[in-house]
């Protein structure tokens, strides 16, 4: 199920660094009221392990079974959900962007096909992004018209202690072929004015839940803004045009991140 990956070589002088290359791939079918995996395909440093079912959602864990991404790897996962699947994507810990033995940026590019009636929750440990670290992440996610997805991403800048790398992340979703949601965020040294009042002002914690769901279209969400004070972050539900909602926070540290997030999910858009 996990493969050896080759470790770096060090460059030629003149030439890009390359790091570890890596893909994982997972997908998801409905059969005999089940969902069942028939591709689990962990590679590098992903190690993916089935965890019990519940009901007829499948359920998947991302272990890390290397350090990574470090500078220079490239890192790639392909999730297919068929047609009536329901998939759960988890990790057992939170990523950590590392600078490794190269200055060169990190690459993890995320995939994912939803088809239609079958559902993804893609719900894993944040994302750290340490010192010196250079991380361009992007998700790239195409929807059928009757899918459902709850995706959520939490963003921590700098480990305890310490400034935060750069990162880059773009989030891409198409609905039924048409733009749902594309945003793009840049965080750290070198990116402008994400420490400014406007973006994150002295908070180091960042992230969101996008829920997609065909039933949003007979009762949308309303906009909200779900937190009174920014001492320990804010909170914002906004309704996309389709039947969808972002809650969007930003907090001190990843714990009260994920507090407001799981508070304003269950509480403003438990489905």
């Amino acid at each position: 199920m996990t493969s050896a990956t080759a470790p770096a070589v060090p460059a030629a002088p003149g030439t890009a660094a390359v790091g570890v290359r890596a893909t994982a791939r997972v997908t998801a079918s409905a059969r005999g009221g089940a969902t069942v995996l028939p591709v689990l395909d962990g590679d590098g440093p992903f190690e993916l392990r089935r965890l019990r079912s519940r009901g007829a959602e499948a359920r998947v864990c991302v272990v890390g079974a290397m350090s990574a991404p470090l500078g220079g790897d490239r890192l790639r996962m392909e999730v297919i959900a068929q047609r009536g699947a329901a998939l759960h994507v988890t990790s057992a810990a939170a990523t950590l962007a590392l600078r490794g033995p190269t200055a060169a940026h990190a690459t993890y590019d995320v995939h994912v096909s939803v088809e239609d009636h079958a559902e993804l929750r893609w719900l894993p440990k944040p994302l750290i992004s340490a010192a010196d670290s250079n991380l361009r992440q992007t998700w790239t996610i195409d929807l059928a018209p009757t899918a459902r997805l709850v995706l959520r991403e939490e963003l921590v800048l700098g480990r305890t202690g310490e400034p935060p790398g750069r990162v880059t992340t773009r989030l891409t979703v198409r609905r039924g072929g048409r733009v749902l949601l594309d945003q793009e965020a840049d965080y750290g040294p070198g990116a402008t004015g994400w420490d400014s009042p406007a973006v994150l002002a002295h908070h180091r914690a960042t992230g969101h839940i996008l829920i997609v769901d065909p039933g949003f279209e007979a009762e949308p969400p309303a906009f909200q803004t779900l937190t009174e004070t920014s001492q320990d972050g804010l909170a914002v539900l906004t309704p996309l045009a389709g039947p969808a909602a972002l809650i969007t926070a930003i907090a001190p540290d990843g714990l009260r991140l994920r507090h407001l997030l799981n508070t304003a999910h269950l509480s403003h858009l438990s489905r």
